[in-house]
């Protein structure tokens, strides 16, 4: 089993961590936020509120 299908492209913050993930199957990208023990993540939308997608390269 692949345990690659997220891929991290951006990271920001020590204590008030926020990343940028995307699903490497569909191309979806994620916000994740963290700050002390809680944290939650979110499709990334653009300004129009549609899903951000970027171009799924071959596995």
């Amino acid at each position: 089993m692949d345990n690659n299908r997220f891929e991290r492209v951006y990271a920001q913050g020590i204590t008030n961590i926020t990343e940028i993930w995307v699903d490497r199957e569909t191309g979806v990208n994620y916000m994740f936020h963290s700050s002390g023990y809680a944290g939650g993540m979110t499709p990334l939308l653009d300004r129009d509120g549609k899903v951000v997608v970027s171009a799924v390269t071959g596995k």
